[in-house]
């Protein structure tokens, strides 16, 4: 099924530059002031090439992309940047504290080079659907620069563990490079040049499927680059470069998988009360409520929230909520047998999602937040911190806010291996994977 070839990727030099001064978030979590903060920690940092700044006297030929083009060049040219003499695939952990306790995990994968196929091939499956700003800025940075930036997250079932034992293997020496990010994750990557390895990496990866973690975006641009290279060479050459892209792929199988809930905050509702809320809404959920009169009482009410919340979450479906007026609630679904009837036309594995059921019961029904005004983000935006969606009503800039559990690797599997999607947000795989670490030059 899946095809996993090794590569000569371009890497920094770490004898050239301090990796904690180059390396970079991905490009789409990148803000304003971490741009800035980048572009000021080294001239070397991948900032310039990730995701650069633009001026109002850009032209066809001076440009953001085209800037990103000539840097990479410029750094191949001085050194900075130096490409492995050897194909190789890269083992790649991440060691990182999960959030919100004090569990520290490693999640360990790989990067090489994966075959590009179509979604209606069956060999590679989304989750979500993309949106058409993201893919139109990192396919113009692909025309120009040539280069595959950032990297692909797949996941891939093995349940025999068979390339884990090969990469804790490889673990056992002393890494290529390590670095920690600005988030305290310990980036380590090991060079696997070794043929036979390679060989039995690749034989193991040959029956796999693979989904989309995060990277729909960066696929499906790597999709439309393939076909724009196609149609101008007049034909399909199994062989080229551009007929590939670069995977970081990990088992779905390993405890080192971290899935962060991304939180509703919904605003410009006219008439809106939560008592009337809560009325509507206990025709699906029963609710119950967290009341706090002093601040001094707030958090340990809060805490006790978040308790059930998980625990009433491991058993069912359930959905915090928070409106201020001195209380938290949890809505616990009456009746999961109703969803069939409730939900028809969508499928039993989407039924079991929390956020399917925030979306299509509590959103639509009951809020009349349809689909339409949803993706225009008229009455609901997103945060990834609890913390952050509570502030917001808080600070009266929203009314309400839906606080979820995490959404279980499982069932990412399950959705997309059956060729449906999810909520737009659904998913926030933590940590990110840096960019600058591995670059595929075409």
């Amino acid at each position: 099924m899946a095809e996993i070839f090794p590569f000569r990727a371009v890497r920094y030099d770490a004898r050239r530059v301090a990796l904690d001064s180059v390396l970079t978030q991905p490009y789409d979590k990148i803000s304003a002031e971490m741009q800035e903060r980048y572009a000021a920690a080294s001239p070397y940092n991948f900032i310039s090439i990730e995701k650069g700044k633009s001026f109002a006297s850009d032209s066809a030929e001076n440009n953001v992309y085209t800037r990103a083009s000539r840097k990479l060049d410029e750094w191949l040219a001085d050194g900075v940047l130096i490409q492995d003499a050897a194909p190789a695939i890269y083992a790649y952990f991440q060691d990182y504290k999960v959030a919100e306790t004090n569990q520290r995990l490693e999640r360990r994968g790989f990067i090489a080079l994966g075959r590009l196929a179509d979604y209606e091939e069956r060999v590679v499956f989304r989750h979500e659907h993309t949106l058409t700003a993201p893919k139109a800025d990192r396919l113009e940075l692909l025309r120009q620069a040539r280069a595959q930036t950032g990297q692909l997250f797949m996941l891939y079932d093995d349940p025999a563990r068979r390339i884990d034992a090969l990469l804790e293997e490889t673990a056992r020496q002393t890494p290529t490079a390590e670095v920690r990010d600005e988030y305290g994750v310990v980036h380590r990557l090991w060079v696997i040049s070794d043929p036979a390895t390679i060989q039995r990496i690749t034989s193991a990866m040959a029956d796999k499927k693979l989904v989309i973690a995060d990277g729909h975006h960066r696929y499906e641009t790597a999709l439309a680059y393939r076909n724009e290279c196609r149609a101008k060479d007049g034909r399909i050459d199994p062989d080229a470069p551009y007929e590939k892209a670069m995977w970081t792929c990990f088992n779905a199988r390993q405890e080192g998988l971290t899935i962060l809930p991304t939180h509703r905050v919904v605003r410009n509702l006219a008439g809106f009360s939560i008592a009337k809320f809560l009325q509507t809404a206990s025709e699906y959920f029963d609710w119950y409520a967290y009341p706090f009169v002093a601040a001094s009482e707030r958090e340990e009410t809060f805490a006790e929230f978040k308790h059930d919340l998980q625990r009433r979450g491991r058993a069912g479906h359930c959905i915090g909520v928070y409106a201020g007026n001195h209380a938290f609630y949890l809505l616990v679904l009456r009746n999961s047998a109703e969803l069939e009837r409730l939900l028809p036309d969508i499928s039993p594995a989407q039924r079991q999602l929390d956020v399917v059921l925030l979306h299509r019961l509590l959103l639509h029904k009951c809020l009349g937040i349809t689909a339409e005004k949803v993706k225009a983000e008229t009455n609901v935006t997103y945060e990834r911190e609890m913390d952050a969606a509570i502030g917001a009503v808080d600070l009266d800039a929203a009314q309400i806010a839906f606080l979820l559990d995490p959404v279980r690797v499982a069932q990412v599997m399950e959705i997309a291996l059956a060729g449906d999607v999810m909520p737009q947000k659904s998913t926030d795989f933590y940590p990110k994977l840096l960019s600058g670490l591995c670059i595929y030059r075409m």
